[in-house]
């Protein structure tokens, strides 16, 4: 497995309270030529995060990143993929681990839509900023044809799986994508595959047709092998970084544990196309995912 190089950097450091805190590194630029994605006037854009609640300056680094490839790609939807406030959640909190960091893409009015990690306390889905409309889990459709199913992964009641089942069955979408913050397949030394939940889950998403599904808790980036026709991604290491985690073996498609990163990705007719960017402006992943139903 290839894994991308990252270039060093020197810190600069600021004093605040008598610790030493690194500053922020100048973003990098980005170009059109950067932007690997078709932009297609019927494209349908998002951006998505994982494990991002830390408020420190790498998460802040990958925000800035991406409010500037919003410039070029401006998509208006963000994927928060859990663990979304690590350690206290009061509005400082909230201040300090979401609305900083993203303050740019926030004050343009894109909205984030998140899911449930084991770091995080369920009264989250009460912050107006999550958009989770008071539920643990939920869907929406940003657009005719998408539909996102949102699932609470850290408790996965009997409830809640009748719930996914009845929202998958009567939906009519032709892009039907999962996320949730546990993966049901993972390559990760820490954690690997939760294959209790995908027990339950999968099933759901070979019968009624889910394509894509996204997860977080590891700490890196992994494109999994298409897995019963569903294409598996995990985008965990959006301001966390376990490094050098991806153990080798047969899931893998494509691994990045050496820096943070993000993911862009955009849906035109029966195509999703996707990038994922180092938080040094490297591309470290892109492909295009084919809908089940139009392949062959």
């Amino acid at each position: 497995m290839r894994r991308t190089a990252v270039v060093a950097f020197t810190a600069t450091w600021l004093s605040i309270g008598g610790c030493k805190a690194a500053e922020p590194r100048p973003t990098p630029a980005v170009s059109e030529s950067h932007v690997k994605l078709p932009r297609s006037d019927a494209g349908f854009l998002f951006a998505v995060l994982g494990d991002t609640g830390t408020g420190g300056r790498e998460q802040i680094e990958v925000g800035n990143l991406l409010a500037e490839y919003h410039k070029l790609f401006p998509f208006k939807v963000v994927l928060m993929l859990g663990d979304n406030l690590y350690g206290g959640e009061s509005p400082k909190d909230y201040e300090k681990k979401f609305e900083r960091p993203y303050k740019a893409l926030l004050d343009r009015g894109v909205k984030f839509y998140a899911s449930l990690g084991n770091h995080d306390d369920p009264s989250q889905r009460l912050y107006k900023g999550f958009n989770m409309g008071g539920e643990r889990y939920y869907s929406f459709q940003p657009k005719d044809g998408v539909r996102f199913f949102v699932l609470d992964s850290t408790y996965m009641s009997q409830e809640q799986l009748a719930w996914l089942e009845k929202e998958l069955s009567g939906s009519k979408s032709g892009w039907k994508i999962a996320y949730c913050h546990h993966p049901l397949y993972s390559s990760g030394k820490r954690h690997g595959s939760d294959v209790k939940l995908r027990e339950v889950l999968e099933p759901l998403f070979i019968k009624y047709g889910v394509d894509v599904a996204l997860a977080g808790h590891e700490h890196f980036y992994e494109r999994l092998k298409p897995q019963n026709g569903i294409a598996y991604f995990i985008e965990g290491g959006s301001a966390k970084l376990r490094r050098n985690n991806i153990r080798d073996g047969e899931l893998t498609a494509k691994g990045f544990d050496t820096d943070r990163s993000f993911m862009l990705m955009e849906i035109v007719g029966d195509k999703l196309y996707f990038q994922t960017i180092s938080r040094i402006n490297e591309t470290v992943d892109s492909g295009v995912v084919v809908r089940r139903e139009s392949k062959g």
